[in-house]
């Protein structure tokens, strides 16, 4: 029988924009904040330093200095996190004798496209903002709203450098490139170096770079200007759980960089992608694309075994391809598991050029020493890229009794989950260091959890790293959006009315509306962001599964969407649609259920709990200024410690021998108004006892080995 009465006290509460939240710092932001942000008028200006180092003349400490893509490492990058200007501005009435009109408040994503790609740049500018935290964050030091009317203008000098290796910059217009990175940029936004379009990029969440070498003087100071549209909630594009009005479990929304911003210099040919997935039999399916401008390029991996250094792969692919799609065996033996999160080191060298032809033992000895006595050889005949890979291999199959489980590597694993909305107090959706991502990962690791489940949101390429070298399993949610959700179909009714939960389809033109997914333009941009999604991703070992649809946001053709992401990519299961509004496909029947009785059966899929708990606690000292959201509320940190180990060991653990699989926790931290987690939103402090959560994690994992090897005793 439904929980009535808990339901009621779960109704989301509407809160006023002009209600701030109360400012709540983790450790590292307040470390930022003193350097960083206690004068305004410090703001210095950058130094030239070798190996990618970006020092400051007022020595402050860099700002998420970290190579921000791990799987592509070169020597030669430089970061561009610090102050930048900024200029907060209206949206023109036109473009400069342009045909894009203003439709009402909101531009259409064809009209940002081309709004952006022709305005002017400011004059002046309002002041500066700390790149990469968006302006509506603390650690920006904006904090301030940026609404649909609005774009957003940055710009900052960039001076002649000297990047790893001793290659200069005048050396571009030769035989290299200057390529600018953008981590993710939230929503469409246009790149000018001196004042001249370079490039554009439409989509909050995902990289791009741009090509500025033909903009750039070596011997002189360049300039680089972005102006943003982001309409945020008011329209149809991906954007997560951001919201300008706030309230409950849609928190505050964010605008422009959000992401590290870098640039690199990268030979006249030289690896764009690289993709590398391992298979617990050994074999590694290897994806490239090659940028530049020498077509006979050839592409040498070599892959070794960091224990000892033994070569475990030597594979020179064919010359001439300018995306390379293929697999080959190795001789790795040592497996990825969360126990055990054993990485190969990978070393792509791309070599064109007249390089005289050369045996494959005498190349790999070549390369060896070249790699240790860097730089050996030009970087007008090489581009040098290090990563890693892993292998494993995951998939659904009966466990002894015939129930459909998770297998990793062959055994049944069992998923310790929880929700990660990946949100904080100072940055919103951008953490405030490394060392921050680290640790919530650790953090549930050592509690007994095995996985997180990336909610609504893809995160930097840093947080799957550490997921990939510490073990932790990931189930990555595709990014939602579409236009304003109805909230009978997508809340009220499937929360009221269980049995409705497989009987709504998403595929007909009245359910489109009722979804939020009746603009085509959001139907081909969702299609075209997951699809780019799992080719970014699909490197990481610790990701397992995607999530495609969330509780029926922006929901259509999810029958459809799980074949084309198994054309993509077949090594991974799939959750066509976590909480309700099931389709029948993927791999998993993924169940939400924060008020109903817990009755699990077994399935051709497995079953998992991708959502429950929510047991909200506003910590004193950690809480908002209102009304606080949650599924329940406990008083103290005993009441709260007696009703999580009471959910989880009466009601989820008899479960497990029914056919539960999975389950995901709501959630890792608070989230604004939304005070259900295991740590405060500032991750000061753990709600429930803490060693109370490892009790039970082991309790749960002792009878999920019980029920799925009986033998074993």
């Amino acid at each position: 029988m439904l929980d009535v009465k808990r339901v009621l006290k779960a109704a989301p509460t509407k809160m006023r924009s002009q209600e701030p939240l109360q400012q709540l710092w983790t450790p590292w932001g307040e470390q930022i904040a003193g350097e960083w942000l206690s004068s305004n008028d410090a703001h210095k200006a950058f130094c030239p330093a070798k190996d990618g180092e970006r020092k400051l003349e007022n020595g402050r400490t860099p700002i998420l200095n970290e190579h921000p893509r791990p799987t592509m490492v070169r020597g030669n990058h430089t970061m561009l996190n610090g102050f930048w200007d900024y200029a907060i501005v209206s949206i023109p009435e036109s473009g400069n004798g342009s045909k894009w009109r203003k439709s009402a408040a909101v531009l259409t994503r064809d009209e940002a496209v081309q709004a952006v790609k022709e305005a002017a740049i400011p004059e002046t500018f309002d002041g500066k903002i700390l790149v990469p935290f968006s302006p509506e964050s603390a650690l920006s030091g904006v904090h301030q709203t940026i609404y649909p009317d609005n774009m957003i203008w940055y710009r900052t000098v960039v001076h002649p450098v000297t990047l790893g290796g001793g290659e200069a910059v005048r050396q571009i217009g030769d035989a290299n490139r200057l390529v600018l990175h953008f981590e993710a940029v939230d929503y469409v936004c246009a790149c000018f170096i001196n004042g001249q379009f370079a490039g554009m990029h439409v989509g909050g969440y995902l990289p791009f770079d741009v090509d500025i070498s033909a903009f750039v003087d070596p011997d002189d100071a360049f300039e680089i200007a972005l102006c943003v549209y982001d309409p945020n909630d008011s329209g149809t594009q991906m954007r997560g759980k951001q919201k300008i009005e706030r309230e409950g479990i849609w928190y505050t929304a964010q605008s422009g960089i959000w992401q590290s911003v870098w640039m690199e210099i990268v030979p006249e040919a030289y690896v764009q992608t690289l993709t590398l997935k391992g298979a617990a039999d050994g074999r590694l399916f290897i994806r490239v694309e090659i940028g530049g401008d020498k077509p006979n390029a050839k592409l040498h991996i070599v892959v070794a075994d960091p224990a000892d250094g033994t070569i475990v792969a030597d594979e020179l692919l064919p010359a001439g391809m300018r995306k390379v799609r293929t697999e080959i065996a190795t001789r790795a033996e040592h497996l990825w598991s969360p126990n055990d999160p054993y990485l190969y080191d990978v070393t792509a060298t791309l070599e064109f050029g007249a390089a005289k032809s050369q045996g494959k033992q005498e190349k790999l000895q070549q390369e060896s020493q070249e790699i240790q006595e860097k730089p050996a050889k030009s970087q007008e005949k090489q581009d040098i890229v290090r990563s890693y890979c892993a292998f494993r291999t995951v998939e659904i199959k009966p466990d002894l009794k015939g129930v459909a489980r998770f297998h990793l590597n062959g055994k049944p694993v069992f998923l310790k989950g929880v929700l990660d909305q990946g949100y904080w107090p100072d940055g919103l959706l951008t953490a405030p260091s490394d060392e921050a991502l680290v640790h919530d990962i650790t953090a549930m690791k050592e509690s007994g959890f095995t996985m997180l489940r990336k909610h609504i949101k893809i995160e930097s390429a840093r947080w799957y790293y550490h997921c990939d070298r510490l073990g932790m399993l990931v189930w990555q949610d595709a990014v939602s959006g579409g236009g304003e959700y109805n909230a009978w179909a997508t809340n009220r009714k499937p929360t009221l009315m269980r049995a409705t939960w497989n009987k709504y389809r998403d595929d007909t033109a009245k359910h489109f509306a009722a979804l939020g997914a009746d603009d085509s333009t959001y139907r081909r941009d969702w299609s075209r962001t997951c699809d780019a999604m799992v080719h970014m991703l699909a490197g990481h070992p610790s990701i397992v599964t995607w999530v495609l649809f969330n509780e029926g946001w922006g929901q259509f053709d999810a029958g459809k969407a799980v074949q084309a992401l198994r054309a993509l990519d077949g090594t991974r299961l799939v959750d066509e649609a976590s909480g309700w509004f099931d389709q029948g496909g993927g791999d998993v029947h993924s169940l939400h259920n924060y008020f109903y009785p817990l009755r699990i059966r077994p399935q051709k899929r497995t079953v998992a709990l991708s959502e429950y708990g929510g047991i909200a606690w506003p910590m004193p000292g950690h809480e908002p200024p209102h009304k606080t959201y949650g599924y329940g509320t406990a008083k103290d940190r005993q009441e709260l410690t007696a009703r999580y180990k009471k959910l989880q060991l009466k009601t989820v653990l008899p479960q497990l021998e029914k056919g539960l699989s999975a389950l995901v926790y709501t959630q890792l931290t608070d989230v604004e108004d939304e005070v259900n987690g295991l740590f405060t939103y500032d991750r000061a402090a753990v709600k429930p006892d803490a060693n109370a959560v490892r009790s039970v994690n082991a309790a749960l994992a002792a009878e999920f080995a019980r029920v799925t090897n009986p033998a074993k005793k």
